[in-house]
């Protein structure tokens, strides 16, 4: 994908996350001001988190974005699993207070004062808005692999249950059994942070360099052995550097090539590789004669 249809697909989705997320913010509190409902209210600030969280993402983007310069000359992009590290304490933040609020109205007698019935109704909007936004950038987050997209959007998947755990509240309320609020949000605060360690883990390893998945692997193989010359392919490492990655391998070409020869082949490797593997901007190849025994040169 270039550069700059990547570039516009990423601030659409952030800009959908913005928008939609100032929304629902406003709405969130006025029908909580109207209602007397605290869950909404304390769903409007959450909501507003998500706002600022968005707007990270939108820096980290933009920095990812910037080209290789002479401090970075494997570019920027490492910017973008940094802001989904941030995002991941943004996470944490949240589930602690979840959790706070909860231990206080079950274990030290805190006012249980579940949401009156037309906060059931925000908060089913508040469920379908939330679930259509986060498809959408979760699909536009995959689509251009921006891993600081994909963990907003991990992020915004937690405004779906929360808004179900307000209309829970409610419904509860209803039945006599104004505990289940408290009690839902408990497993609301355990399904965040199973989120943060998931967006945790898979940014760590994006910045440690974790080998890919066999289908990476097995496509720079292909392409390379599409390239005629090619004999062999060994020593294949993979470096990302947030929504793109960096190759080296080794290739074995017939022993009697010219110079000329051996280095052609290995340009049309990397430019093989770059066209036709998405995730990949650069290629290099190291070049071994048939029969070699050196270490590095073995199959």
């Amino acid at each position: 994908m270039e550069i700059e249809d990547r570039k516009k697909l990423g601030q659409k989705a952030v800009s959908v996350a913005i928008l939609g997320n100032l929304v629902l913010t406003l709405f969130n509190f006025i029908v909580g001001i109207l209602s007397g409902s605290t869950a909404l209210i304390a769903e409007a600030a959450h909501t507003f988190s998500d706002i600022l969280t968005s707007t990270i993402t939108f820096i980290g983007f933009r920095i990812s974005l910037k080209p290789p310069d002479k401090l970075h000359p494997y570019g920027h992009g490492r910017a973008e699993p940094l802001v989904g590290l941030v995002i991941v304490v943004f996470l944490g933040i949240i589930a602690f207070e979840i959790f706070s609020e909860a231990y206080k109205k079950i274990f030290l007698g805190g006012p249980v004062t579940p949401p009156e019935t037309i906060a059931a109704g925000m908060a089913l909007v508040g469920v379908v808005v939330n679930l259509i936004m986060t498809t959408y950038i979760m699909k536009t987050g995959k689509k251009i692999n921006s891993p600081a997209i994909i963990a907003d959007a991990q992020h915004q998947k937690v405004d779906i249950f929360s808004s179900a755990a307000i209309f829970l509240g409610v419904i509860g309320a209803q039945l006599g059994f104004p505990i289940l609020d408290p009690i839902v949000a408990i497993f609301i605060a355990i399904m965040v942070l199973k989120t943060a360690f998931d967006v945790g883990r898979e940014n760590i390893n994006n910045i440690l360099g974790t080998i890919p998945s066999k289908e990476i692997l097995d496509n720079i193989k292909e392409c390379s052995f599409l390239v005629k010359g090619v004999l062999g392919i060994h020593n294949v490492r993979i470096n990302y550097l947030g929504p793109y990655a960096s190759v080296e391998l080794h290739i074995t070409v017939a022993e009697d090539l010219s110079l000329k020869e051996a280095h052609e082949i290995a340009h049309n490797v990397e430019k093989k590789i770059v066209e036709d593997v998405d995730v990949v901007s650069m290629v290099t190849v190291h070049v071994c004669p048939e029969g070699d025994d050196d270490e590095f040169c073995l199959d």
